[in-house]
């Protein structure tokens, strides 16, 4: 009986080798029977003869194109290691028979806790009042000046009401805020349970003391935060982005920001990465800059990996798994032919 080949993107290896995060725990793959696995030398994007004899590729940071299809028609799954799939061609996938997967599960609530350090961060003045307690005496004297915001009452908005979305607002249940939202997807059972209002996207824009982006970055969301509606927000709003850089228009950001426009931004997420160092949104000194890292604990990889896992020895043993983006795929008689194979030889 052949091997199911599960290949994995060169860069969750480092140079000399080890691996880029020890706590994806590869043991599972490893010892599971009939599976081979194998690093893949680094490109990017992935090309096709790479991947000519595999099954599955569990993917990274590295990009998956036309290109990068390989002709023989064997790959049945990509796992990508995260909930952003923009670095992933989803039509070539789809029309290759090949199932996209992501970890929602993995990322849940890492990301929500990142969300709400950034907004118990930035209403409390963490930056500033570290500052100022470096500075002994001095700092000590000018702490009035430095007030924080408190969180009752204040209306805690979301562009995106999913998986990270509403895990954001159960994390933020105690802190007697009003939630409010928007998302033409939202599954109003869901807003009703979380006690979210959905609003028009303007409203949400309008009403927000804090305005959290939670949307995936799609070709109808790419810039979706603009200059029009950045100008409908309070001064006193804050805003933050965990999602993905070009949801939102960054010059119209800058400029809002340095005009002192809304009070302040925490941003783990940029349009170009790795950031320019003298871009000018680095420079200004009401936001808080994370290198899209906030969310990287030890315990979001291992669930981003066990999710991965999982999903590919699904497909060994032919059945469906968790997380598929391009649902139509698995009505498709090419991937339907796959999974029976791997069925069969499951037996």
């Amino acid at each position: 009986m052949s091997k199911y080949r599960v290949a994995l993107s060169g860069d969750f290896r480092k140079a000399d080798g080890t691996p880029t995060f020890p706590d994806f725990d590869l043991e599972p793959l490893k010892s599971a029977p009939n599976v081979e696995m194998v690093f893949l030398e680094n490109a990017n994007p992935l090309r096709g003869d790479q991947l000519e004899d595999f099954d599955a590729l569990i993917l990274l940071g590295q990009r998956f194109e036309a290109g990068s299809v390989p002709k023989s028609g064997r790959l049945a799954v990509i796992a990508r290691f995260g909930v952003g799939y923009d670095t992933v061609d989803v039509p070539a996938c789809t029309a290759n028979d090949i199932a996209l997967v992501i970890t929602p599960d993995g990322v849940r609530r890492p990301v929500a806790v990142s969300i709400i350090t950034f907004i118990l961060a930035l209403t409390g003045k963490m930056m500033v009042k570290d500052k100022l307690a470096r500075q002994g005496p001095p700092g000590f004297a000018a702490r009035g000046e430095h007030m924080g915001v408190g969180l009752v009452d204040k209306v805690l908005g979301s562009l995106g009401v999913g998986n990270i979305g509403a895990e954001m607002f159960r994390l933020a249940k105690p802190f007697d805020m009003k939630f409010i939202a928007h998302d033409p997807f939202a599954d109003p059972k869901v807003a009703a349970e979380l006690g979210i209002e959905l609003v028009g996207i303007e409203e949400l824009f309008r009403r927000a003391d804090i305005l959290t982006v939670n949307c995936p970055l799609t070709p109808e969301t790419h810039h979706i935060v603009n200059a029009e509606r950045l100008a409908l927000m309070k001064p006193t709003a804050f805003f933050i982005n965990t999602a993905r850089g070009p949801i939102v228009d960054q010059k119209a950001l800058t400029k809002v920001l340095q005009e002192r426009r809304i009070a302040g931004a925490g941003l783990d997420v940029f349009e170009v990465e790795p950031t320019d160092p003298n871009d000018p949104i680095l420079k200004l000194d009401n936001i808080i800059a994370a290198p899209h890292a906030l969310c990287w604990t030890d315990q979001c990889f291992a669930g981003n990996g066990a999710a991965d896992v999982r999903a590919v020895l699904d497909v060994q043993k032919g059945q469906v798994p968790r997380g598929v983006v391009n649902r139509n795929v698995l009505e498709q008689p090419g991937f339907k032919q796959k999974l029976e194979r791997f069925a069969k030889r499951a037996g």
